[in-house]
């Protein structure tokens, strides 16, 4: 979900390329109205991004019960990592023989919840970058709405493929033919953020919505690794991403605010920045007070205090870095869904060790000289550790949650 620090540069064009947009556009003002489950769009504007098979997933239902939380966005579909145009969880697992997401699926329906899915990400070779044209990349994504039956999907378009032309044009074209075909469909579309709204990448591709006559339930930019201070630097962002879906579509700001959403890393980001829960409250008071579409964050994998306390540590896939109850941030999601959450502290599952947490580890330590591949596994300092490539002497823990290096927990 790491956004690019693109380049900036100007606003947008201004015009509108029809005449015949206007009128799509203020019927699209008002969102969707999915209602999977019994719920209205506002829980899935409101879902926070969830892996289900990595970075130790938390029990959906316990979050549930703590929070009052009743959606999820969960993370991410791409094209199989040896090529090809069938959806997969993370490169690795095709959608056509999962039971494994389809559970925790179920888990959450019998709790009166549901989940929106999120295709592309941070990294990874996505869909749009694979498949023929649009039609071919609709289909792909067709076959995940239709085995887990799907009222909203997020397009998130990060590097590399928003840097490619045709595969932006591929999933832009893909969103628009699965919002005709599939009637009340939420579709977001969540993109980097920068200080000006979003960078040259993000601008073009709003520019291909346009040209394409697609307008989703949103447009959401993420305003952090691109050295944001807090709150304030964060609604500037999305003040200037206003004037920038203003430019480029031809909208008031009220109507850009109605398609505009924010996404935010909860703790502390890849780049070293910290986000605590008084900046999601002054971010969530912005949302609101200006009727924005969508306040959603990454992610609920990351929503726990790291044991022992890490503040001011190394970004974790796994925990915040800063200090917390348990699923303090998803508290803020349930308050945008216009849901009141408990006021007390709520119970907390046992969160990820930092290092030197103990336990007895299965995988073989991680040496400096070894060569590591894709898959393969090592433990280190307490933890187990995933190849995402190849490496040599890269430290687990020392690369970020984008590195080479994916963190499964304590062991």
């Amino acid at each position: 979900m790491k956004p690019l620090r693109a380049l900036l540069c100007g606003a947008a064009s201004a015009a509108l390329a029809a005449a015949g947009l206007t009128s799509f556009v203020a019927g699209q003002a008002s969102g969707a109205t999915a209602d999977a489950a019994g719920l209205g769009s506002r829980w899935y504007a409101a879902a926070p991004y969830l892996m289900p098979l990595d970075n130790d997933p938390p029990n959906a239902p316990a979050i549930m019960d703590a929070t009052g939380l009743k959606a999820f966005q969960l993370a991410f579909v791409l094209a199989p990592d040896g090529g090809g145009c069938s959806p997969t969880w993370g490169g690795t697992a095709p959608v056509s023989s999962d039971t494994a997401v389809a559970g925790v699926i179920s888990s959450i329906r019998a709790k009166g919840g549901d989940v929106s899915v999120s295709v592309g990400g941070y990294g990874g070779t996505k869909l749009g970058q694979n498949c023929a044209d649009a039609n071919a990349t609709a289909a792909a994504y067709q076959q995940v709405i239709t085995k887990y039956g799907l009222k909203a999907i997020d397009f998130d378009l990060e590097e590399p493929e928003y840097e490619n032309t045709a595969a932006i044009s591929h999933e832009i074209g893909a969103a628009k033919i699965l919002q005709q075909n599939n009637p009340g469909l939420y579709v977001s579309v969540t993109t980097a953020g920068t200080a000006d709204g979003t960078g040259w990448f993000g601008k073009q591709m709003l520019s291909e919505a346009k040209s394409q006559g697609f307008v989703p339930d949103n447009f959401s930019i993420m305003p952090f690794d691109g050295g944001f201070s807090g709150a304030a630097a964060q609604t500037g962002a999305l003040t200037n991403f206003n004037s920038v879906l203003q430019s480029t579509f031809g909208w008031s700001a009220a109507t850009a605010y109605a398609h505009e959403g924010f996404s935010g890393m909860n703790g502390r980001s890849d780049s070293g920045e910290f986000f605590s829960q008084a900046d999601f409250q002054t971010v969530l008071d912005y949302a609101t007070s200006h009727n924005m579409a969508r306040f959603t964050f990454w992610s609920l994998n990351r929503d726990r205090q790291c044991t022992p306390p890490d503040n001011n540590g190394r970004t974790s896939g796994t925990c915040s870095s800063v200090p917390q109850a348990a699923w303090d941030f998803a508290k803020y999601s349930v308050k945008f869904a216009g849901a009141t959450p408990p006021d007390s502290p709520p119970p907390s599952s046992p969160p990820p060790s930092s290092p030197g947490g103990g336990g007895t580890c299965a995988a073989a330590a991680w040496t400096s000289g070894a060569v590591y591949t894709q898959g393969n596994e090592v433990s280190h300092n307490g933890h187990t550790w995933k190849a995402k490539w190849w490496t040599q002497n890269e430290e687990p823990g020392t690369t970020g949650e984008w590195g080479v290096w994916q963190d499964e927990g304590a062991c």
